[in-house]
């Protein structure tokens, strides 16, 4: 049966948006009990998985249901025509054996490299869906670095007393050696350096929960996706997705914890759907500096309506990996409770790629812990709540060419922030400064009003901030 919400979805947008096209697959239907599983939790039920989604290949396609259970797996592999359907009381949960996830060529954080196979993936794949009220955990805590500044004793403790090593200092846990030799290469960044051995620092090269690359046709539905070893969702380079009615949860303190990261995609719908996770939450990328340019694809045609976002470094956030542009993209009525940024657009020199006719409508935060609305140019890899300021350090600028990061024609209507430490700050660049953004029927209660550097063409109508008109 179509979504009723469907046809509101598609009005008084204010660009050229093709209706996104939902998967087809048969109506034949196997159920994984079929195949060998055991629903005890205890159980390795990889091969049945594998069996199972063989068979519905092998008939043209079709439903693997999952019935209710604790279904304990490595990695899923999705096939063409299928869907994977939790029932209500289902859950899949992922070993944490390294032995399951071999290291293959991949991207992360918009750049092409090694990473180790995701727990749900599909590639060139056509007509996919996930689907069901179940949970799909990706069991995502032996994997991830954990800073002690985020957590307390209830959390720390164990953690340490589990295993894995400490940074010099006692701050940072690490699951192992090898994932601490490579952070200390690594920096603040997630690639190492390429003299390491990759099979002794495989914790690192920790996956997104669920990576689907070149598909069409790719449908969420009601799934809860959680505890991911990295980013939760990431899909790339894929056409005509629709994710409605999902719910997706990391821990506040998980690395690299992302909701939906969006990358280089055309034709896509989020909507009806919540987000509690660890870093940013509905996050629109397009690739990374020189690989992200090489590949060219932008993100473009957009419609995120109707979510909620209670924790996260931004509600809706576009950037930093950029470099292919983003276009065609509406945001409305969402809500935003207590993230650290809600609306966050961020990139750096450097970076490249064309960012425009964005629109932010009708959307509700509250509680923001930094700036209701941000634009960052020098993005550093932090999140708002925990960088400095940004000074241009010289007055030698750079030449704009194809590596300078360009934000313009964006518009906000009805963005309404209740509690924020600032409520518009825009940091553009000197040698191409932000153009061309307006504000209307916006109202915020801040600490601080609007602060803007290297912004042209600027305007505020029916802007009130702590009561008074902008």
């Amino acid at each position: 049966m179509q979504d009723k919400r469907l046809h509101n979805l598609y009005q008084d947008v204010p660009f050229t948006m093709p209706v996104v096209q939902e998967p087809s697959i048969p109506s034949y239907e196997v159920v994984l009990t079929d195949f060998g599983a055991v629903g005890d939790g205890v159980t390795l039920c990889t091969e049945a998985f594998e069996k199972a989604f063989a068979a519905l290949e092998a008939h043209g396609g079709g439903r693997l249901k999952v019935p209710d259970g604790v279904w304990f797996t490595g990695p899923i592999g999705l096939r063409s025509h299928t869907e994977l359907h939790l029932s209500d009381n289902a859950i899949i949960f992922f070993s944490a054996n390294q032995d399951f996830y071999p290291i293959i060529e991949t991207s992360f954080e918009g750049l092409d490299m090694k990473r180790c196979l995701s727990p749900i993936h599909a590639e060139g794949a056509t007509d996919i869906a996930i689907t069901g009220k179940g949970i799909i955990d990706g069991n995502g805590a032996p994997w991830r670095e954990l800073k002690r500044r985020k957590v307390g004793d209830d959390i720390w403790n164990p953690t340490v007393k589990s295993g894995g090593v400490l940074s010099d200092d006692g701050s940072v846990w690490y699951p192992d050696e090898g994932y601490r030799k490579a952070r200390l290469t690594a920096g603040s960044l997630n690639r190492q350096a390429d003299y390491l051995d990759l099979q002794e620092i495989k914790t690192f090269l920790r996956p997104v929960l669920v990576s689907l690359r070149n598909c069409e046709r790719v449908l969420l539905e009601d799934v809860t996706f959680q505890n991911s070893p990295a980013w939760n969702l990431h899909p790339l380079w894929c056409r005509d997705v629709t994710v409605r009615d999902i719910v997706v949860r990391n821990p506040h303190y998980s690395t690299n914890g992302d909701g939906i990261d969006i990358e280089a995609c055309e034709n896509v719908v989020v909507y009806g759907s919540s987000f509690d996770v660890g870093d940013d939450a509905i996050c629109i990328k397009s690739g990374k500096d020189e690989d992200g340019r090489r590949h060219g694809k932008a993100c473009r045609n957009l419609i995120i309506e109707d979510c909620t976002v209670y924790h996260g470094h931004g509600g809706f956030v576009i950037g930093s990996e950029m470099s292919g542009g983003a276009e065609n993209i509406l945001v409305r009525d969402c809500k935003f409770l207590g993230t650290d940024v809600g609306l966050r657009f961020k990139s750096t020199r450097g970076r490249g790629g064309l960012v425009k006719d964005i629109w932010c409508r009708n959307i509700y935060m509250k509680d923001i812990v930094a700036e209701a609305v941000t634009f960052n140019l020098y993005y550093a890899g932090v999140a708002s709540t925990e960088r400095g300021s940004s000074e241009e350090a010289s007055a030698l600028l750079p030449p704009v060419d194809e590596t300078t990061p360009e934000f313009r024609d964006m518009h906000f209507e009805g963005i309404v922030c209740a509690g924020a430490k600032q409520a518009i700050y825009i940091n553009g660049l000197p040698e191409l400064p932000l153009r061309n953004v307006d504000f209307k029927d916006c109202t915020f209660t801040a600490r601080k009003g609007a602060e803007m550097h290297n912004a042209e063409n600027i305007i505020c109508h029916n802007v009130v901030v702590n009561g008074e008109e902008l």
